[in-house]
C-alpha cells in the first residue's frame, strides 16, 4: 500500500480504520483474559500508580492521557474496591494524593503477567521482528 493522493480511495487502507479494528481485537483478547473483572482504564491507573507511587489524581490523569472526569470515576471505582487510597497532599492541603494500597500492590503483579499475556496474544499474527518494528512505529505516532 502506497500513500498516493491520486490512488483510489480504499476505506481498508486508511490508518483510521486500520487502528480501529486493531484495537477492537486488541479490546476482545483483554476482556479474554481480563482477570479481577477490571476496564482497560482501571489497568492503567493500577499499573502507572505503581511505576509513580504516589501522584495527584490531575496529574495521574495526564500521566494515561484520561481526562479529569474520567480519572476521577476511575479511581473513585477503585478506591470502593479496595487497591486505591486517598491522602492529604503534604505540600498542599488543598489537594489529594493517590496510591495504590496493599491489595492494590498485589493486583499490579497479577496485572503485569495479564498484561504481557494481552500483549503477547495481540500481537501473535506478526514475527517477533514485526512485533518490536510495529511497537517502535506505533511509539512514534504517540
Amino acid at each position: 500500500m502506497e500513500l498516493n493522493e491520486k490512488s483510489e480511495y480504499r476505506l481498508d487502507d486508511q490508518v483510521g480504520y486500520l487502528l480501529r479494528l486493531a484495537n477492537q481485537r486488541h479490546a476482545v483478547i483483554f476482556q479474554e483474559l481480563s482477570i479481577l473483572d477490571l476496564t482497560p482504564a482501571q489497568f492503567s491507573v493500577l499499573v502507572r500508580l505503581s511505576e509513580v507511587k504516589t501522584c495527584s489524581q490531575n496529574q495521574l490523569g495526564r500521566l494515561i492521557a484520561m481526562d479529569v472526569a474520567t480519572i476521577k470515576g476511575v479511581a473513585d471505582r477503585l478506591e470502593k474496591r479496595g487497591f486505591v487510597v486517598r491522602a492529604a497532599d503534604p505540600n498542599d492541603k488543598r489537594r489529594s494524593v493517590l496510591s495504590l494500597t496493599k491489595a492494590g500492590l498485589e493486583t499490579v503483579e497479577k496485572l503485569h503477567h495479564m498484561g504481557r499475556d494481552v500483549t503477547r496474544e495481540t500481537l501473535s499474527p506478526l514475527t517477533a521482528s514485526q512485533q518490536r518494528t510495529f511497537l517502535r512505529l506505533l511509539d512514534k505516532l504517540v
